[in-house]
């Protein structure tokens, strides 16, 4: 009897886990829920969804909602979609906005844009709502040389023809600051800037900006701008203390040039003095000679001496009264 009942208990598990089985392949509620909503579809082709590793709640509820908002999405796109790593939610979502806003997207597009790596939802939603973009401050100097820092907004719309292969938010932004930058830069004066700011609006949007890539630039808008430094007058100080500088270098260079020169000079004095010396030294042994030769006697020598003598005498007197006497023997001067 016991047996029995331990029988009877293992039938029911294994039916109530064979009708999971068959549920969970052939999702029955599922396809009556597409069939009440007007989406043919059969069970067969459930089945292979769940052969296929595609979710059928995904791709049955997404064909719905795009079925009740007028659209006809075909089953092998979406899988093929899913398939490819796509979001098919997403794309279906971004389909119906759309549609409601009169914005051209096929589904072809919007799957692109959405494999892309790009928001497609967020794409529609952004052309049909547009987005502001705050630019970091962006420095320029007018021609007065006085720096000038200024904040723009930028206010873009999603280009769904452009989204693929489109430039993003970060070239925007460049070229906007860009386009600042050269806007201030040709300004005869800062005071012309800061009086007429919406100048720079209409220099930058001139410009196209916004040729290539994913979004259309709708305005710019000069938020802020504040006066930075004399950028003209620091200019003018750092060339001032350069210039002073290479004037201080050439002027040690000549400083430097006039010592080696003197010492050059006391070198050639020296060495002329030496040679005094040393031509005074061979006046006695010439004396000698000629004493010895008979070229000179006795009293061509006193005579000499009286010369000599009558020289150094008048040299002491022709010299200014100076409180000092030469010593002509020594070459000093003694008090």
């Amino acid at each position: 009897m016991e047996a029995n009942v331990f029988i009877i208990i293992a039938i029911g598990i294994a039916s109530l886990f064979g009708l999971w089985i068959i549920f969970y392949f052939i999702p029955v509620g599922l396809w009556f829920t597409a069939l009440l909503s007007g989406v043919r579809i059969s069970l067969l082709q459930l089945v292979f969804m769940r052969w296929r590793k595609v979710p059928p709640q995904v791709i049955v509820r997404s064909m719905i909602s795009a079925t009740k908002a007028g659209l006809h999405p075909n089953r092998d796109e979406l899988e093929a979609h899913y398939l490819a790593g796509g979001n098919v939610v997403s794309v279906i979502n971004a389909l119906i906005s759309a549609d409601k806003a009169n914005i051209e997207l096929d589904f072809k597009t919007a799957t692109a844009i959405d494999l892309a790596g790009r928001d497609v939802l967020e794409a529609v939603q952004m052309s049909v709502n547009p987005k502001v973009i705050d630019t970091p401050p962006v420095t320029a100097v007018a021609k007065d040389g006085i720096q000038l820092v200024s904040k723009a907004r930028v206010t873009v719309r999603a280009n769904i023809k452009q989204l693929v292969g489109g430039a993003g938010e970060e070239t925007v932004l460049a070229r906007v600051g860009e386009g600042v930058v050269s806007s201030i830069g040709s300004a005869d004066s800062h005071k012309s800037v800061l009086e007429n700011p919406d100048s720079i609006s209409r220099v930058v949007l001139d410009k196209g900006l916004d040729s290539g890539t994913a979004f259309e630039i709708l305005s710019i808008d000069i938020a802020d701008i504040d006066i930075g430094k004399n950028i003209g007058a620091v200019l003018q100080m750092d060339q001032a203390n350069a210039d002073k500088n290479i004037a201080q270098a050439k002027a040690e260079e000549r400083r430097a040039m006039a010592v080696a020169l003197e010492q050059e000079m006391k070198a050639k004095a020296q060495e002329a003095r030496a040679n005094v010396i040393q031509a005074e030294v061979e006046i006695p042994i010439a004396m000698a000679d000629a004493f010895r030769s008979g070229n000179m006697g006795i009293m061509d020598y006193y005579k000499f001496k009286n010369i000599q003598a009558d020289t150094q005498m008048r040299e002491s007197i022709a010299e200014p009264t100076t409180g000092k006497k030469k010593d002509t023997k020594e070459g000093k001067d003694t008090a």
